[in-house]
């Protein structure tokens, strides 16, 4: 197994041991026997992910040293396979010109070879006729004089052809034996072409192993980070904040939202409200949460026909306007404001998720709006209001400024999300979603949307609740 993919299981391997082998404070126990327990919340967190992101680079820059290497050693084999081809070539071209020379040399040998054939055949026909002339009397010496003069330079002639055939015998077995070195040269080119050839397509498939190996690494690295992003999420989710920590994080993200509300008449009315609050998403879309009493509007019977309604969220130097205020269809009390995704990049602070999980610690942190206070508090479930937890004030601990726990307050869980809105001094909605009930459009002239009757059905919804809740 390749030990830059053992290093990564390695490590991945132990990173899950660390995780599941963290012990549960909340299950510890034996049943039916009460124990007090003293949790101690670490503010600082060992970040596993970027120990397992440098040991995943790591072995990533390893494969990639090797494989540069294996396609260096390619390209040198492919220039040796190039240069040896192009010996072969020359060799070849040389062998080719060695053989025409040859043929060449052999035609004009037969061609000398039959010139002197004929000599010699001339020659013993003039030795005839010297023969027979010499054996005539009557032969004149002029005659006599001639045929030994043709046949003597027949005689010269004869020599020289012997000699160009000599010549020619010495230039074939030159020939011959630099056909042969063409030959053995030719076959030693054909030899190392092969084994260049060979070795490039050994090196092509190392290359091709070599990426089919780091494809597979990268698939083992994507799996290995979708699964260690997973467990920093699970990490994240079971890690218990201090309330310090959730306090300190709240002050830092804080948006104020400021409210006025219009109405003409005799005894004219102008009301303004602030308070501050937290972004909020399920997942889709951001809102701005808060307590209905700390806007301008007001549940009771008869409801204020207001005229025209503003608000602004702000943090620091930026602000967005509201543009709608939405009521919690559980809980009008609960109202809300969207926020665009435009608008949130511009106030520039943190967006809190609902809790996924608001029953995993027992206790929460509760954090005032208007005041600043802040405690860590039990909550409890009430079976008898599924969408609310009850708070325990027997049980009130780590308590900062004058702490006194009302309507509008917001409670996180221990994990940093939010948990949900107290809804009075004893109960708090837990946030689901975000459905609504009643819907207010803001404008200069919202005369049309009847805020009066849609106030007044909106307490009498309230006033149906139990007593406990109202």
């Amino acid at each position: 197994m390749n030990r830059s993919i053992l290093i990564v299981i390695c490590d991945f391997l132990l990173v899950s041991l660390l995780v599941f082998s963290t012990a549960d404070v909340n299950k510890v126990g034996e049943a039916g026997v009460k124990r007090a327990v003293k949790m101690e919340f670490a503010t600082n967190q060992v970040d596993r992910g970027k120990d397992l992101a440098a040991v995943m680079r790591l072995a990533l820059d390893e494969e990639r040293r090797n494989r540069d290497q294996l396609l260096g050693e390619l390209a040198r084999s492919r220039e040796a396979v190039g240069q040896r081809e192009q010996q072969v070539r020359q060799v070849e071209q040389q062998l080719q010109s060695r053989e025409q020379e040859a043929l060449r040399l052999q035609q004009q040998q037969t061609n000398i070879e039959q010139q002197f054939a004929a000599a010699q055949a001339s020659i013993q026909n003039l030795n005839r006729q010297l023969q027979n002339n010499s054996s005539e009397s009557l032969l004149s010496k002029e005659k006599l004089s001639a045929l030994e003069a043709e046949a003597q330079k027949k005689s010269d002639q004869a020599a020289a052809l012997q000699r160009q055939l000599d010549e020619l015998a010495k230039s074939n077995s030159v020939t011959a034996a630099e056909k042969q070195q063409l030959s053995a040269k030719l076959q030693v080119a054909e030899v190392e072409k092969r084994a260049a050839t060979e070795q490039a397509a050994r090196m092509a498939e190392e290359v091709k192993a070599e990426r089919m190996e780091k494809a597979k690494l990268a698939d083992s690295v994507k799996a290995l980070a979708s699964n260690s992003g997973q467990l920093a999420q699970e990490i994240r989710q079971d890690r218990s904040l201090s309330p310090n920590m959730i306090f300190d994080e709240f002050v830092t993200n804080r948006v104020e939202a400021r409210f006025a509300a219009f109405k003409s008449g005799l005894f004219g009315t102008n009301r303004r409200k602030e308070t501050e609050t937290v972004l909020v998403t399920d997942g889709t879309n951001t809102f701005a949460l808060c307590h209905v009493q700390d806007t301008p509007l007001t549940l009771g019977d008869p409801g204020t026909d207001w005229e025209g309604l503003a608000g602004t969220l702000g943090r620091n130097t930026a602000e967005v306007p509201i543009r709608s205020l939405y009521f919690n269809f559980r809980d009008p009390r609960v109202v809300w404001m969207p926020v665009a995704q435009s608008e949130v990049r511009r106030l520039g602070c943190k967006v809190y998720r609902v809790s996924s999980d608001p029953f995993k610690f027992q206790d929460a942190v509760l954090v005032g709006t208007q005041d600043s206070y802040y405690g860590q508090c039990s909550f409890q479930i009430d079976v008898t209001t599924p969408d609310y937890v009850k708070l325990d004030r027997n049980l009130l601990k780590g308590l900062f400024g004058h702490f006194n726990p009302s309507r509008g307050d917001l409670v996180f869980s221990k994990t940093g999300e939010l948990l949900g809105v107290m809804a009075n001094s004893t109960y708090c909605l837990m946030l689901h979603g975000f459905d609504s009930g009643a819907t207010f459009q803001f404008g200069d002239d919202v005369r049309n949307e009847h805020t009066g009757a849609v106030l007044a059905e909106l307490y009498s919804q309230v006033t149906q609740f139990p007593p406990k809740l109202q």
